[in-house]
């Protein structure tokens, strides 16, 4: 009986011989975007990681030190904040919670309905009131500032919490969200199945459509929670009573003392920095929504 002997692999016709072979060009190509990714993380991280650095460090250190070591004046550094004017800077936080909280809560109701309301009817106008939407999302708010300011001041609302709350209320980009969402996520069928059973408009928008937009109106409200927590020139504008300032306007007016008291520096530094972990602990309690739905959709397929 003969047998097939399986020749050893030898080194490739256009390889020399001990030197390794080069990594495809595929591969060298598939890693400038992963190269790409890191340093846009390098580059947005790098001055997260200076504020909580930072933030550590005493009045003197903040100066004398080197930029990345860590310091030891952070508990000393939130007892100033918090003994600065009796505590004026958890005023400003309280402020940036309704502030962004309430408002963002009513920008997703409104932005639910909009959503719903032009994805599902078919009614005269509706693109052309989509495509004024879509206007909306294009226009820097500096624009509407101005005028905002004026129909407030024409009601004798400025300078009070529904100067910076009612603006919020309405979210182009959040109707077009939810339009867009609510287009894919509730099928027509559906609808029109909960019609024929007898279930009214707002029943089957409230039992039905509703459950399958969570994910959605989700990320809605998170773009809207940060948009209000961050915003400075609507409250800039409509606000005189640091009292009623959130925390990136006061935050600003304790930079502006800074210049003539360097010890505030610290202050500002670490406000900033204890400003962030709100935004970071949402963003860790709403993915566990994204997660569920994602989860929920591999059980039912």
């Amino acid at each position: 009986m003969s047998s097939l002997a399986v020749p050893a692999a030898g080194p490739a016709a256009d390889t020399a011989p001990g030197t390794a072979r080069r990594p495809p060009l595929r591969r060298r190509i598939a890693l400038v975007p992963t190269v790409t990714l890191l340093l846009g993380a390098v580059y947005c991280l790098l001055p997260v990681a200076w504020v909580v650095i930072a933030s550590t460090k005493s009045g003197r250190e903040l100066f004398s030190t080197f930029t990345f070591l860590p310091g030891s004046g952070f508990v000393a550094n939130i007892k100033d904040l918090s003994a600065y004017r009796d505590g004026v800077y958890w005023t400003w936080m309280g402020n940036s919670a309704l502030y962004a909280g309430l408002g963002a809560l009513l920008s997703t109701c409104v932005s639910a309905l909009s959503g719903y309301a032009l994805a599902v009817y078919r009614f005269r106008g509706r693109e052309t009131m989509f495509n004024v939407l879509l206007a909306g999302v294009l226009m820097p708010p500096v624009i509407l500032a101005i005028p905002q300011y004026l129909l407030l001041a024409k009601a004798d609302l400025t300078d009070s919490y529904l100067s910076v709350l009612l603006p919020q209320i309405l979210s182009p980009y959040g109707v077009y969200l939810a339009r867009i969402y609510a287009g894919a996520a509730v099928p027509a069928d559906v609808v029109e199945a909960g019609r024929v059973d007898g279930a009214g408009e707002w029943r089957i928008f409230s039992r039905i459509a509703l459950p399958m937009m969570i994910p959605g109106l989700v990320t809605v409200f998170l773009f809207q929670f940060v948009a209000v927590w961050n915003n400075f020139l609507l409250p800039y504008i409509m606000l005189s009573d640091d009292e009623k300032f959130p925390l990136t306007l006061g935050l600003y007016t304790l930079l502006e003392q800074g210049s003539n008291t360097p010890a505030l520096y610290t202050l500002v530094i670490t406000g900033a920095f204890l400003a962030v972990l709100p935004l970071v602990a949402l963003f860790l309690f709403v993915q566990r929504f994204w997660s569920l739905d994602l989860l929920s959709g591999a059980i039912k397929s």
